[in-house]
């Protein structure tokens, strides 16, 4: 139908009637588009699942081989049916894209969740022009604005040089931010071996794989009752709830996330080292964005979303908040 909507909310998430396929569906669907492997946006059992090749990846290790009945790599520019559809790298995590569509004359890109801060650990964000621009606000509010992440890690490297004997627990999730820390070590002169929980370790090793430099990645498995030798240790943040902790020796405990910028957070959770690194964009590089895309419309998915519906507001862009539930502020 000429006037149907070239893309529409729903109870399942972002649905493009044309192309009768879902955008990062909260529940299971026919036919899926993803946008990048975080649980939020990537679950199991749909019957036919269309992402980047790392990201399919990414939902194989995660959910197993059979997460979903029919895979396809996206690749070069695809039509389903009367739609044009392509990926853009997103900026967020390993295999994350923006998915941009096409018909009638209208192209309309999802962000997805991005970055643009430059991140050793995936591919750049790539500024796509388009018409409407669906965008994330995880960290819509003007009072967000990541530092670089190089200094983050340099006050971690200080740490370690003031705090020799103390291991330092890095709290970060097992889906980016683990290997964007590692690297970011690597990058600023950290060579020793790096311990790993179990958890991070089939994503660390698939990293590896991809040509992401971790180097010499450990085990930090110990025998109960003793305790690790280990300068650093990165860990999910589920891993600081348990007893796990408590087999290190006097710790530094760091957690790696955009929040740690808000202290109650970082107090709350018991963070001595708190490190501002995030994979979102904040708030001078979501409303950068929305400038870059040209875009005369703008719908915000998650997040804060009023506030940057009321920047769009006063710059003259048509702007709406769709309130989309299912998608979370953590990890960040």
């Amino acid at each position: 139908m000429k006037n149907e909507p070239l893309l529409l909310p729903t109870p399942q998430g972002l649905f493009c009637p044309a192309g009768g396929f879902h955008i990062d569906p909260t529940r299971p669907v026919a036919r899926a588009l993803i946008t990048h492997g975080h649980a939020d946006h990537a679950r199991a059992g749909h019957g036919a699942v269309l992402a980047t090749a790392r990201t399919l990846d990414i939902m194989a290790i995660r959910y197993g081989a059979d997460f979903t009945a029919r895979q396809q790599v996206a690749r070069g520019t695809l039509r389903i049916g009367p739609v044009t559809v392509r990926f853009h790298p997103a900026g967020h995590v390993l295999g994350s894209a923006q998915i941009a569509l096409q018909a009638q004359g209208q192209r309309i890109v999802v962000s997805g969740d991005y970055a643009r801060q430059p991140s050793p650990s995936c591919e750049p964000f790539e500024p796509v022009p388009c018409d409407i621009f669906v965008t994330e606000a995880t960290f819509g509010l003007p009072v967000f604005r990541h530092p670089p992440p190089q200094d983050e890690i340099a006050r971690l490297l200080a740490s370690l040089r003031a705090f020799p004997d103390r291991p330092h627990l890095i709290g970060a999730y097992a889906l980016g931010k683990a290997q964007r820390v590692i690297a970011l070590l690597r990058q600023g002169g950290y060579d020793g071996p790096i311990h790993i929980h179990g958890a991070l370790t089939r994503l660390c090793d698939y990293h590896a794989e991809q040509g992401i430099d971790l180097g010499t990645l450990l085990p930090a498995t110990i025998e109960r009752g003793r305790k690790l030798d280990a300068r650093i240790v990165i860990a999910p943040p589920s891993a600081f709830a348990a007893t796990w902790v408590h087999r290190f020796r006097d710790p530094v405990i760091a957690h790696a996330s955009g929040w740690m910028a808000v202290r109650a957070r970082a107090r709350q959770r018991g963070v001595e080292l708190p490190l501002v690194i995030s994979d979102h964009a904040d708030w001078p590089d979501l409303t950068r964005t929305i400038q870059d895309t040209g875009a005369g419309e703008v719908w915000v998915t998650h997040g804060r979303e009023e506030a940057l519906v009321r920047w769009c507001s006063l710059n003259g862009i048509a702007a709406r908040p769709l309130r989309l539930v299912g998608y979370e502020d953590e990890p960040a």
